[in-house]
Parts: structure tokens; sequence; C-alpha cells
């Protein structure tokens, strides 16, 4: 089985076509993408025992939204600890192991919930499952950036494109397994956590199976590097125990966590925001939300569903679509776009809604999605171009401890900030406008650390011999 998992098993034969890889990549970003659509479990696990209303012994939704937050925190600590290992070993071993703790998540929380112990949960899907997450997040990144030097942009786009959409695969069907599974003592949920944890692992392993590299050094037939963006693509390498060290890493670190940040924050409220913002005038009545009737209430939280469910249509397009054009206008020029443009666009939703622009309203924030999802999608190909590709999954691996903080950092700035207001008697539709503030001063701090990027200093990158030292050292690994 070693040898199976070994790296010198995946290496490429000539004229294998590399427009493979990216399927392969999907399939592990679209299981583990799923992490965004947990909560359509929380109503179910909230009455475990009740069945149709909460038991007083029932879970509360607070309680089990903790694995949605150790999700994130343990993706980017994973990442950040494994990805030297990640480079060393290949995509399909990680691919291997994501599989295993990602579905070994789903099956320890299934545990959890038939003998009702949260911390179970907790530790499956938020501890195991995260660290699957993390590993799952960064295996193909290297392998595609190699692949693809000619697009690197456009080739993690199509894999990061999966993790945005498992949700929209995974939700609906959970929610067709919890119903088929539900019985008059059971909600479901259980037997659907077994069901999925297998789905995953089958998904997983064919991707990971499914994983070549390519030669050392290997390029397109016929390709070399434009020699306008050479000023900010580099041709050679930085180690990843040296790229922590350079402002470069540190400056990318702010990047992504200003951009997620903002990004995320807006995730969590899209469907409470605008049912508070416009109220009644969504279904053409008048009053806010606290004045009209349940059914009207009900109206609304269909209208809020369906927006969220807009924003990540809009979330997966921005992945593919920002990450493939970066690659002709290059990556510091589309963060720049992210960063201005979404200041811009921050700063008048509150305008649309004290104008009751609900198109507006929805056309800035599809935008913003758009900017949220490319921003991930962009990432990699930047860090590749600034510290080259032979340790890109790494150093990417690093980086995502800014995803880990933007996690917390955005949700609760949106969070406690709508509350303060609301507590100050600031009326529920405009307790946002301030969130939208200081999110856009967010992306201030974004624009300013994108702007001081520039090449590494020739100190840190590695000598020629280091290289070879280092792939040789890789090869006899392999061996």
């Amino acid at each position: 089985m070693a040898g199976l998992l070994s790296r010198e098993r995946i290496v490429a034969r000539p004229g294998f076509n590399r427009w493979l890889v990216p399927p392969a990549a999907l399939a592990i970003h679209l299981s583990i993408g799923m992490a965004y659509g947990f909560s359509v479990f929380w109503l179910p696990l909230s009455r475990a025992y009740g069945i149709t209303e909460p038991a007083p012994n029932d879970w509360k939704i607070s309680t089990l939204g903790w694995m949605f937050t150790l999700f994130f925190v343990f993706l980017g600590s994973s990442a950040a600890v494994f990805g030297p290992w990640v480079e060393r070993v290949g995509p399909r071993k990680t691919g291997v192991v994501a599989a295993l703790c990602w579905s070994g998540g789903f099956l320890i929380s299934a545990l959890g919930i038939y003998v009702h112990e949260i911390w179970l949960l907790w530790l499956g899907s938020g501890v195991l499952g995260g660290c699957g997450l993390g590993l799952g997040y960064i295996s193909p990144v290297g392998t595609l950036i190699k692949w693809f030097p000619d697009r690197r942009g456009m080739a993690t786009g199509m894999a990061i494109m999966g993790f945005g959409g498992g949700a929209m695969i995974g939700a609906p069907l959970a929610d067709i397994l919890m119903k088929h599974f539900a019985t008059s003592t059971s909600v479901g949920v259980w037997q659907t956590f077994v069901a999925l944890g297998v789905i995953y692992f089958i998904a997983m392993m064919g991707g990971a199976f499914g994983y070549r590299v390519p030669p050392a050094d290997w390029v397109p037939a016929g390709w070399t590097a434009p020699p306008q963006q050479r000023a900010m693509i580099t041709s050679r390498h930085v180690h990843v125990h040296q790229a922590w060290r350079t402002p470069q890493f540190w400056l990318l670190w702010m990047v992504l966590c200003m951009n997620v940040s903002a990004g995320i924050g807006v995730i969590g409220i899209a469907s409470p925001m605008i049912q508070e913002i416009f109220g009644g005038r969504l279904i053409g009545v008048p009053g806010t939300l606290q004045e009209l009737s349940l059914g009207q209430k009900a109206q609304l939280a269909s209208i809020g569903a369906g927006f969220a469910a807009l924003l990540s249509l809009f979330n997966i397009g921005g992945r593919i679509g920002w990450a493939s054009f970066s690659d002709y206008i290059g990556r510091k020029r589309t963060y720049f776009i992210f960063f201005a443009l979404g200041l811009v666009l921050y700063s008048l939703a509150p305008f649309a809604g004290r104008t009751d622009s609900v198109t507006l309203f929805v056309i800035i924030f599809c935008i913003i999605l758009t900017m949220y999802g490319g921003g991930f999608a962009t990432i990699p190909a930047y860090l590749a171009d600034i510290f080259g590709t032979q340790y890109v999954g790494a150093i990417h691996g690093r980086l995502l401890t800014a995803w880990s903080t933007a996690g917390v950092l955005g949700p609760v700035l949106v969070n406690y900030i709508r509350e303060y207001q609301i507590a100050r008697g600031v009326p529920n539709a405009q307790a946002y406008n301030v969130t939208m503030y200081v999110l856009a001063a967010l992306l201030v701090v974004g624009l300013i650390c994108n702007l001081l990027v520039k090449p590494v200093e020739e100190r840190h990158y590695m000598t020629a011999e280091q290289l070879a030292a280092a792939r040789a050292a890789q090869a006899g690994q392999r061996a």
C-alpha cells in the first residue's frame, strides 16, 4: 500500500493529458465543500430527542455551531502544520489521508448523534473533519500550479471552485437522505452522516488516485513565460521555511485575511440582513420584519434563503472567473480591483438600504461575493508568482491560517457591531450601516498591504545547489 501511495508512482509519463488532473482535484473539493452546508443539520439535530419540537435535553443550535468554527480553525492549522509533509509525500497520499479524516469524521459524528454525546461531534466533524478539510484543500494546489504554469489562476480556480460549490450538492443531498431515513423515533441525521461518510470516501479516493504530478521543470510544449510579467512572476524558488520570514508572506497573509474577513462576515448574515433591512417591502407590504405576520415572515425567510443561495452561486463563479482573469492582468492588479471596488460597494450598501433599492442591494453583494471567492482561488497563484512553485503547496498551507483568523474575526465583528447598535436603540434596519463601513475599512488595510507587495529579495531564494539537493532528497524519499 505504501508503494501504491508513493509519489514516484504518480509521476506522469510522456504524453499524459494534464486536463485529467483538475477533475481529480474537483472530486475532493466538492466533497469537503460540504463544510459550508452543515447548517442543514442544525434544526434536525436541535430536536433529535423531541423529533417534532426541541426537548429539554436536545442540543442548542449555538452549541452545534461550534462544529463550524472548529472546521476552519483546524483547516488552517492542519494545512500550516502538514504543508511540508504534503509537498514531500505528494497529492495521492495526502488525498487518501484527507478522505480518511473527512469521512471518518462523519462516522464518529454519527456515533455521537446516536449516543447523544456532543463532544463526539466536535471531535469527529470539527477536529478530525477539520484536518481532512485542510489536507484536502491544499492537496491539489502545488500539483495544479506545476501542471499549468501558463494558466495558474484558472487551474487553481477550477479546483477551489469545487469547495465553494460543495454545499450546493451536499446540502440538498443531505436533506433528501434525512427525509428518507426519518421515522417517528428518529430525525434521520445519524444515518445520513453514515451515508455521506461512505459517499464522500468513495469520491475522494477516486480523486486521490486520479492525481498525477509532472516531472521536475516540466512546461507545456512551446510555452515560455510572457516577458512583461517577469517582474512579479519569478522562475526561482523560496524554501517553505524561509518564505514566512519574508515581508511578502505577511503582506499576502493580511491580503487574504482582510478579503476573507469582509466576505465571510456578509455570508454569515446574508439571510437576516436582507430581511431586516427591507422588511415587508420585499413582498410589497409596509412594515418592518418585526411588524409582519407569521405567514409574511415565512415568505421573507424564503426570500432570505434564496438570497443566500444566489450569493453562493456568485461565490462559485468568482472563483473560476476572477482566477482565470488574473492570468491576463496579473495577481496584484486583480487584488487591487477586489479591494478598490469592494471599498466602493460596501460603502454603497447603506445607500441602497436607505433608498429601498433591493435590486441595487442584491447586485452589490453578488459582486462582493464574486471577489470573496476569487480571493481564495487567486491566492495560490499569487504565492507561486512570488515564491516559485517548488514549495507553493506548503506555503499556501501556512498562509491559510489567515482564513482561520478571518473565520473568527469577520463574523465576530459583524455580529457584535450589530448587537451593539441595536442595544443603543438603532432600528434593526439601520443596524448594518456601521458594519458595512467597518468592513470597508478592512478592505483599505488589504489594499495597502497589496500595494506594498514587491518581488522577493535575492537573499531569500534557494541557490541552484540547494534546489538540486532538495529535489534529490525528495527523489530519495520517493524511492
